[in-house]
């Protein structure tokens, strides 16, 4: 069975340049990597759910914060190096990412120890400019940056 997942693609114009907010995962496999380890608030969704809902839960539940209202830009479905299919929709939105707070998983740490400790999923959020978004974001969700830009450039 494909797993699925949703997410929102928030952005936002500062200064006149175009930024989008991603978040790093949370948990000791991620705590030093930077590069091509962003991604956008998204979650695994159940076939009776609708994905954009899907999205906006996830989004709440990965940020502490409400999702944006407006006009959501339905992206290109993207299909993961690991065969999941990830949906996305861009949202224009501006939020304080020092106040994010994410919901928490459990797992065992250090590995073989016995001990089960819990994590945030997401242990931090930034805005980023393209260029650097583009060096940040998990490879699979490259293109809805590009198609992103695409889009804002047709409602010019």
């Amino acid at each position: 069975m494909i797993k699925r997942s949703a997410g929102l693609l928030v952005y936002r114009f500062q200064n006149d340049v175009l930024e989008v907010l991603l978040i790093h995962p949370g948990g000791p496999f991620w705590q030093n990597k930077d590069a091509a380890s962003w991604s956008i608030p998204k979650g695994l969704y159940e076939d009776n759910e609708h994905p954009l809902d899907a999205a906006k839960r996830e989004f709440m539940e990965e940020t502490g914060l409400n999702p944006p209202k407006g006009d959501f830009i339905e992206l290109t479905p993207q299909k993961q190096p690991s065969g999941k299919i990830v949906s996305a929709w861009a949202v224009e939105g501006d939020y304080d990412v020092s106040k994010i707070t994410s919901n928490t998983f459990e797992m065992e740490w250090p590995p073989k120890s016995g001990k089960k400790l819990e994590f945030p999923e997401a242990d931090r959020a930034e805005w980023f400019n393209l260029k650097d978004a583009k060096k940040k974001i998990f490879k699979g969700q490259l293109s809805f940056l590009a198609e992103l830009q695409e889009s804002l450039k047709s409602k010019e």
